[in-house]
Formats: C-alpha cells, structure tokens, sequence
C-alpha cells in the first residue's frame, strides 16, 4: 500500500490490487516506444539495465530481444510474481523491491530505467543510489506515456468517470509536456536528451475498459463495491461513445540523463 499527500491528495493506492489487469490490458507500448530507446544506443546486447518499478516487467519483457542483461524492481510482491509468470523462460531477474532499497554493488548498471513511475520514488533517497550504481558512463533513462483526454473524446469521457468515483486522482487533465527533474535529481545528473511525440494507441472497447479499470484511480485504490459501479458505467458509456475499435490519442516522452562527473 502507498500514500503520498502530493498522489491523489494522500488517498492510499496499491498496485498489487491490479496485478491480474495489470497484466492483461497495460502492455500496449506501440514499437515506436521501445526503437526511440534503442536508437539511443541504450538496452542493447553487453549492457546490464536495471528497471525501477518494473510492475509485471513490460519494458524487461518487450525488450529482452535485443539482448540487455535485465533485473527488474518493484514494491509490490503481486506485481513481481506476475513479471515472473510472465516472462516465461526469459533470463530476467524480478525482485520484490521499494527503489529506495536497492543496494546493489557500485557501478553494476549501465542503465536505470523508470517508465511510468518516477514520480512515486523518495528522490531524495534514490538520487545518490542511482549515481553509485550506475557507471561513470551510464544513462537514467525516464520514460512515460499518457492519453491526451483534451484531444481525444473517449480519453476525456474516460477520465470524467474517473472522476466522479474519484475526485482526488491527481492523473487527470494530461497535455504534452517534458519530463521534469527534480533539484536533488539535477544535483547528480545532468540532462543530454529529452523528446515528447503524440500516438495514435490502438484499443477495443473491452482492451481500453481494462486500461481504464487498471488505472491508479480506479482498480489501484477504490473499493470493490465502487469498482463494480464504475465498471457498469463505464461500460454503459463506451457503448454509446466507442466504436469497436478505435485508437486514442496519446504523447510519449523521453528524459535521458547522465552521472554528473
């Protein structure tokens, strides 16, 4: 369970409540996402990455195939046991593990990855880890993808509904923006690159309804009883607004830092 005044005005969440949807309906990084990595030159055969808040190890398991040596790390022990279930015989290491408690030996990483989460993580504490884990040479890699509700119709019905069963979900009202980097972070890492670009994701009525559903305001922090209202809403409203298939319009963007010398 996580609580953070500045996430959903302090309202309590757990990912591990969503592990089963998780699974089924948050793998949806179109290739784009994964090549503007690659041609960074970053995650590639002979380098180790470390994935902070892996959840059932997408970005591990979408990228095994170019050949990095993967451990990915998470907080929840459901979201873990899922990556692990889902990777298969892919050779990744999961561990069950807040980011702030890492403790890996000096210089072990050649990249730090944080998709979808970075904002979760005591930077205070996490900042100095990350620099003495990382190589001189090595890359934090901060990664995100978020719908745009104020361009795409279905998104901002959506997200109204969310809304309504959740007043205080701080994930609302999203535009194309660049990643922001704290002070502490700044203090030991220096920008090199950092891109934002919209997307066209593909969904179904039932695929997006699950993204919906395993969202931090709804499946990660409601009760059951109001999961269950919401669904039959959000359901009710897709029929009337959704196509079968459709595509909603996200922006993906890109932070790529290095150890200050």
């Amino acid at each position: 369970m996580m609580k953070n005044k500045k996430i959903d005005g302090g309202k309590q969440f757990d990912w591990g409540r969503t592990s089963a949807i998780y699974a089924k309906y948050r793998d949806i990084y179109p290739q784009i996402f994964y090549d503007k990595i690659t041609r960074r030159g970053l995650c590639l055969k002979g380098q180790n990455v470390l994935d902070l808040g892996t959840g059932t190890g997408v970005l591990p398991r979408n990228m095994y195939k170019y050949g990095a040596n993967w451990t990915g790390v998470d907080i929840s022990p459901e979201q873990i046991e899922m990556a692990k279930l889902l990777a298969g015989d892919m050779n990744i290491t999961f561990k069950a593990c807040a980011a702030e408690q890492i403790d890996f030996a000096d210089g072990s990483f050649d990249v730090v990855t944080a998709c979808q989460c970075f904002w979760y993580f005591d930077q205070e504490k996490l900042a100095p880890k990350l620099k003495r884990i990382l190589n001189p040479d090595g890359n934090l890699l901060i990664l995100y993808m978020a719908w745009l509700p104020y361009e795409d119709k279905i998104a901002g019905e959506s997200e109204k509904l969310v809304l309504k069963f959740n007043p205080q979900w701080s994930g609302k009202g999203e535009t194309m923006h660049p990643i922001e980097v704290s002070g502490i972070i700044c203090e030991y890492f220096e920008k090199v690159y950092s891109e934002e670009y919209l997307l066209d994701v593909p969904f179904t009525r039932e695929n997006w309804h699950g993204r919906m559903k395993s969202c931090r305001g709804i499946g990660a922090s409601l009760t059951e009883k109001e999961i269950a209202l919401w669904e039959k809403e959000h359901t009710e409203l897709l029929n009337k607004i959704a196509p079968d298939t459709f595509t909603v319009k996200h922006y993906a963007a890109y932070c790529q830092l290095k150890p200050k010398k």
